[in-house]
């Protein structure tokens, strides 16, 4: 691990805003690291409003877009909403076609089958819109780069509007309106909305151009935020607006979809975490396993009774993925070892028999093992298919760019993609991709970094410290929970290893005179040796508060030990 403490911001600076807010230069100090140095920036960040969101007119081709489906309204056109099979395109189609179907009836969904169409718009789905009577596709999450597809739609006289968030070609497909903040002739204030966050965008001019106010648009806000978690955008400017508010209906009153997943959750608030790793995997892998429809029937079932249904039908199908993401892993793990791969500088790993859909988490899962840009293949139809993920500060898409002449197509972003290529272009493109990556990575980032913002003393953690940080929330990439070191720590001798395989620590420290808190430690069981017989040592951690039986405590949640 390479323990990093952030810079200390400019002394003055967090001297004059601690007086301005009255807080604490510790907190004062968190703000100005997050980009927020005067009272107004900082009453923004505590006190986000939905005023605060932009004018989506802002956006290119937004007026194009309304003006289309208005017209398509008023002339009792059939529109279908098409989107992605992951979280944030179900959550997307599900958002704009209930909100249409609010005051139109004319509205289906689409969504393409994993196996069979693969990634984005396909031709078999504008074949379907052309058999079905469909002149209008709203695309959601996808659609950037499909100019051949929309070309083939524009013949068969069925216009498109796409709303994307990927990086777009130097040619943009020829659809009525293309919304997409990433479009270099695009000047919107704020380029890092999720698909479906641009999908809220369009309904919300679509709101507004109807004389509805934005606090109509609150119940749809669930599916916003779960979106902006599962994936894993900045938790900055409107995203962190939306996912605010979006967690709060998820808490107070979410849509039966989501309120018949989170039925058996025991916990009283859900954070931005729980939706990451309690709400997301479970729209996900009706995509993976099944068929993403399942994921929009679900957030669209306005009956709790049949959202309960469509629910354990779901959650039967995480069930079947974490089987086969588990067992795939292992298989993964072994290939790597056998082919005596772990000094390379990237994880290249393929199996035909792979199971396509959860090749992703499999991807996640061998970056965390062996810390390296990793790709994992699996064969799709009479072609290769593989899922990228990155390390931290490591562009993919840069590297998957440098070997496209080896590759069919490919799509994505900074720290996750998606690519095919023909079988026999597979070694020569196993090599580029090393080469690659071999000559533009800094050795460092192939090193786990845990990033601090601050030292403290154990004093200064208190109820209004704590308060103070719940106002940092919701916690997500460019907003991440402040991790802080803590020195000259030492057990009082309640140290021992916790779980299934003694994989967990469990301490309870004191620094020099300080009250004890409580640490937990997750998978840093092997790190019980350091903090034996009193030795003074220093964590990295997170603080948090622990629910046990009705009763709140504050715990220090550990990252790393020495």
């Amino acid at each position: 691990m390479r323990w990093t403490i952030k810079p200390k911001p400019e002394p003055q600076l967090v001297s004059q805003l601690a007086t301005e807010l009255n807080v604490s230069t510790l907190i004062a100090a968190l703000l100005v690291q997050r980009g927020i140095s005067t009272f107004e920036q900082a009453k923004q960040f505590f006190r986000p409003g939905l005023n605060d969101l932009h004018d989506p007119y802002l956006m290119k081709d937004m007026d194009k877009a309304v003006h289309r489906i208005e017209k398509a309204i008023s002339n009792q056109e059939n529109i279908l909403v098409f989107g992605d099979y992951d979280v944030d395109g179900t959550t997307a189609v599900s958002l704009v076609s209930s909100f249409l179907r609010s005051y139109y009836p004319n509205v289906a969904t689409y969504i393409p089958d994993r196996y069979d169409e693969g990634y984005g718009i396909s031709f078999k789905g504008i074949d379907f819109a052309d058999d079905n009577g469909f002149s209008l596709i709203i695309a959601l999450d996808c659609g950037i780069k499909s100019i051949d597809h929309v070309a083939y739609a524009k013949e068969k006289n069925i216009d498109f509007i796409i709303c994307d968030h990927h990086r777009p070609g130097e040619i943009l497909p020829e659809a009525i309106a293309v919304l997409d903040p990433k479009r270099v002739d695009c000047s919107y204030p704020y380029d890092e909305l999720c698909g479906c966050g641009v999908g809220f965008k369009l309904i919300q001019a679509l709101a507004k151009n109807r004389n509805h106010s934005i606090d109509d648009l609150i119940p749809y806000l669930d599916l916003v935020a779960t979106a902006i978690a599962a994936d894993i955008v900045p938790m900055t400017g409107e995203n962190r607006i939306l996912a605010k508010f979006g967690l709060e209906v998820i808490n107070t009153n979410p849509r039966p979809g989501i309120k018949a997943l989170i039925q058996n959750v025991k916990k009283k608030v859900l954070t931005i975490t729980d939706v990451v790793f309690i709400i997301a995997p479970r729209i996900n892998a009706a995509g993976r396993i099944k068929h993403g429809n399942h994921a929009v029937e679900l957030l669209t079932e306005f009956n709790l009774e049949q959202a309960q249904q469509f629910a354990s039908e779901i959650e039967g199908y995480n069930a079947d993925r974490k089987d086969l993401d588990k067992q795939i892993t292992i298989e993964a793990l072994s290939q790597i070892e056998e082919n005596n791969e772990k000094e390379k500088f990237t994880t290249v790993v393929y199996n035909e028999n792979w199971h396509k859909g959860v090749i992703g988490i499999v991807a996640s899962r061998l970056t965390e093992t062996y810390y390296r840009p990793t790709l994992v293949f699996t064969k799709s139809g009479d072609k290769l298919a593989a899922s990228a993920r990155s390390v931290k500060d490591f562009d993919v898409y840069n590297a998957l760019e440098k070997c496209a002449h080896h590759l069919e197509q490919f799509g994505g972003h900074m720290y996750a993609a998606g690519m095919t290529l023909k079988e026999e272009n597979y070694l020569q493109f196993k090599e580029a991709f090393e080469n690659v990556v071999q000559e533009t990575i800094h050795p460092d980032l192939l090193i786990p970094e845990i990033l601090i913002d601050a030292e403290i003393d154990l004093t200064e953690i208190n109820p209004k410290l704590i308060r103070l940080l719940h106002q940092f929330e919701p916690f997500g990439p460019e907003n991440m929970t402040p991790v802080f070191i803590a020195k000259n720590l030492i057990d009082t001798g309640y140290g021992k290893t916790i779980g299934q395989n003694d994989e967990h620590l469990k301490l309870f420290v004191k620094q020099n005179q300080s009250e004890g808190f409580g640490v937990i430690g997750f998978g840093l069981g092997k790190m019980l040796e350091l903090t034996k017989n009193q030795q003074p040592f220093e964590t990295a951690f997170c603080i948090d508060e622990n629910e046990f039986n009705g009763t709140v405590t504050v715990q220090l949640r550990a990252k790393a030990i020495r």
